[in-house]
């Protein structure tokens, strides 16, 4: 199937120039591109129309899971009949395994794993291997190493009508696909046994397959919707390829060697810490590493089974990872959204996982080929990409380095940067004023409320976790509706947040560095920026630029900088928004346009379940008793998530009373 754009909506602005340049430069062979394009231009639509000339699957990568989640749903409105897909870390809380040696403390690995997103991953993984029309929106997530593309569709089982094969021999098959057998809670990534039938509950979530037998022969085969009571309908193709259920699949018949030369590394290893006298640290690695052994012989899976990736992947020493990007054939295009931030973050990544692996290794923890397991370094992330389009309101110096020097001299260069600073809306960037940092949070309740009588909503910006939760509290004590999005509200949760705020739920969200790039709220009109002046990264030019931005969707959209001093990167933002804005008012009178508001549709993200808040729960419960009895129930229950949220409320019942 083709890409095949559905909307109402036709280029405009300069978003034609822009999409034609695009596509004559990928067409052209060009590796490296920018599209420097200012909040509300439309940068997402222009990318769209370019994957539809191109024709080619498609890899975005923002630099954070909830512009993640508004990218997926931005691609699948213009995409609906093609593969649009979201692939982020499956983790809602993920502490890494440690050792600090200094204190002898070894902190092990603890994950909270998301099984939705995981769903997610897999189906992402399965379409881009299956199909080309593929569009594929990813968090840094995706340089990491997910198991070997080739392993991956090798262990896959094909199942067609009128195939024989024993019952006995595909109920093995479909454990070896790591699928687990479960007549109770049937469930993705399960299988259950139904008289003649076989019914699979695929582990993307979506549909589950049915199998009928008739002896040693598959008579049909048949698929319905995830659902309580499914409806079967023949499947047309009569055939059907099964993936495995976990990443890292190993072909039975080579798992046996890769558990040999596992075994062959850690006598070598164990070797040089007897010799070195480490007599505790070998003990504690030969144990931890048969232990892993023996579950991954007999359930072909173990936890932390991905320290073992090398050896079930057949790598060399040092060899780059599996990841996302190899599943993709050749000639796939790679967009990086925020490329300002996305880029800085994807060459930190290896650095720091290798710090943490050698501390484990060095005492006993991990074998030393868990240094393989890693996030690709940024050497070899480039040498995967096929070509790139950069895109930004505020390019980083590395990506547009990159791209002029393709050109014969730096003038020839420019053409790789297109500009798109045109709002088809008419929209100007906002107006902008200083105000002393004395009473900064006073005044900024005072703009809010004005903001709330008017019907509009408001962002403020505050540079550390505890104060953007204190101003929350403080706010909501003021008599508003008020929230704080930092990293650690759940993935999944954070789109349902800022839905909300455009809902009218909040009247203000205060953030710190979730916040800035990308996000589409054109019922926001003001933007507070608190301690403008402290220079730092989350006040640099480029930062404020971008914070600045999310007001420019609102027809009155202002600014108002708290500092006490203007600052290098507070004149340098300010000078750049009024070029921007001086750009939009010539266009703006050439072509007689009358600014006009953003509309865009509020939709419901689609993978969050709805679930009762605590806060809603117990909205008009004063009774301290009551509340540390359910408290104690739920711990009881050994509904933690639950206590803590009861404990939390108590906490800000007993601040309010003293």
């Amino acid at each position: 199937m083709d890409f095949t754009i559905k909307t109402r909506f036709q280029p405009t602005g300069d978003q034609p120039q822009a999409i034609e340049k695009l596509a004559a430069n990928l067409k052209a062979g060009a590796k490296h591109q920018v599209l420097l394009g200012v909040t509300g231009s439309g940068k997402t639509a222009t990318m769209s129309w370019v994957i539809e000339k191109m024709q080619k699957p498609v890899l975005v990568i923002s630099p954070n899971k909830t512009l993640c989640a508004q990218l997926f749903q931005e691609f699948k409105d213009f995409f609906p009949e093609n593969g649009v897909h979201y692939f982020v870390s499956y983790y809602d809380y993920y502490q890494p395994e440690a050792y600090i040696p200094q204190t002898d403390t070894y902190i092990e690995k603890d994950a909270d794993i998301n099984e939705e997103i995981d769903r997610l991953r897999h189906a992402a993984v399965q379409d881009v291997l299956t199909r080309r029309d593929v569009v594929v929106v990813a968090s840094v997530s995706c340089i990491y190493n997910i198991g070997s593309p080739e392993g991956y569709q090798k262990v896959s089982l094909q199942v067609k009508e009128g195939q024989r094969i024993k019952r006995r021999a595909l109920l093995n098959r479909l454990t070896a696909l790591q699928y687990q057998r479960n007549e109770i809670d049937f469930k993705p990534g399960t299988f259950r046994v139904r008289g003649e039938a076989v019914e699979i509950f695929l582990v993307t979530g979506d549909r589950t397959l049915r199998l009928e037998m008739f002896g040693d022969k598959i008579d049909k085969l048949l698929q319905a919707d995830a659902g309580i009571s499914p409806e079967f309908t023949r499947l047309e193709t009569g055939s059907f390829r099964l993936f495995p259920a976990h990443f890292w699949a190993t072909p039975q018949e080579k798992m046996e060697i890769a558990l040999q030369n596992i075994r062959l590394e850690l006598q070598e290893r164990l070797k040089v810490l007897r010799q070195d006298n480490k007599l505790l640290e070998a003990q504690r690695l030969e144990s931890r590493t048969n232990y892993d052994l023996d579950m991954m012989r007999e359930a072909g899976f173990c936890s932390g089974i991905e320290n073992y990736s090398r050896h079930l992947e057949f790598r060399e020493p040092g060899e780059a990872p599996y990841t996302l990007m190899d599943y993709f054939p050749e000639d796939f295009i790679v967009l990086i959204d925020e490329s300002h931030q996305t880029l800085p973050q994807i060459r930190a990544m290896a650095v720091q996982d290798k710090v943490r692996k050698e501390a484990l290794i060095r005492y006993g923890f991990r074998l030393p080929s868990a240094l393989d397991n890693r996030p690709l370094r940024f050497s070899e992330f480039e040498d995967h990409i096929n070509q790139a389009v950069y895109v930004s309101a505020t390019p980083g110096k590395e990506e547009m380095e990159k791209t002029t020097a393709q050109g014969k001299n730096r003038t020839d260069g420019k053409k790789y940067v297109v500009e798109q600073l045109i709002r088809p809306t008419g929209l100007l960037e906002p107006t902008i004023e200083i105000r002393p940092t004395e009473n900064q949070v006073k005044d900024l309740t005072a703009e809010t409320k004005k903001r709330k009588s008017a019907g509009q909503r408001v962002l403020a910006l505050t540079l550390t976790k505890r104060l953007a939760e204190a101003l929350s509290d403080y706010l909501s004590e003021q008599g508003l509706l008020c929230q704080w999005l930092h990293s650690e509200v759940k993935t999944l949760e954070r789109p349902g947040i800022l839905k909300d705020l455009r809902k009218g739920k909040y009247d203000v969200l205060v953030g710190i560095n979730l916040l800035r790039e990308g996000l589409d709220l054109p019922e926001v009109a003001l933007v507070a920026i608190l301690d403008a002046d402290k220079e730092g990264f989350l006040r640099s030019k480029t930062t404020l630029i971008q914070i600045m931005g999310r007001a420019s969707r609102h027809p009155e959209g202002h600014v108002i900088l708290y500092a006490d001093s203007i600052t290098r990167s507070i004149k340098g933002a300010m000078e750049e928004i009024e070029r921007r804005r001086n750009i939009q008012e010539t266009f703006n009178r050439e072509h007689q346009i009358t600014p006009k508001p953003i509309v865009t549709s509020i939709k419901e993200w689609p993978f969050v379940t709805e679930k009762k808040k605590i806060s809603t729960e117990f909205w008009m419960v004063r009774d301290k008793k009551l509340l540390n009895k359910e408290m104690r129930k739920a711990a009881k229950d050994l509904n933690f998530e639950r206590a803590a949220e009861i404990r939390d409320l108590i906490r800000k019942l007993e601040k309010k009373e003293g």
